[in-house]
């Protein structure tokens, strides 16, 4: 992996995807993904970085909107459980297929979640 040679450039980029996962409320990974290879992850390192990276920006995301009444832990403990199962499984697979398949799955939700923003 190659060395890092701007911390400014970094806390942009960082600042740039806390702000699309602030503002829409998710997709900071899928701009997370690009940059993290860009900046020399292989493409498995950097979807498993993308999430480690989210986590944190989404947590604190959460907290704001909980905060600001935007949302209630109620609406928001129900898709709990599913979500946790399907990080299970996500995990798991991740280990076990390709990343050429990981670049094709991907690229499908990506074209599927814009394809939901414009006509969704």
């Amino acid at each position: 992996m190659k060395k890092f040679k701007s911390k400014g450039k970094n806390y942009l980029k960082g600042a740039l995807i806390g702000a699309i996962n602030g503002f829409f409320g998710a997709g900071g990974g899928l701009a997370c993904v690009p940059l993290l290879m860009k900046m020399g992850f292989e493409r498995k390192d950097a979807h498993a970085n993308a999430v480690a990276v989210i986590f944190p920006i989404t947590l604190v995301s959460a907290v704001n909107y909980l905060c600001r009444g935007y949302v209630t832990l109620e609406q928001s403990l129900v898709y709990l459980p599913g979500g946790i199962a399907g990080a299970l499984v996500g995990t798991y697979i991740m280990k076990k297929i390709s990343p050429r398949l990981i670049k094709k799955i991907f690229a499908i939700f990506m074209i599927w979640a814009g394809w939901r923003l414009i006509f969704g």
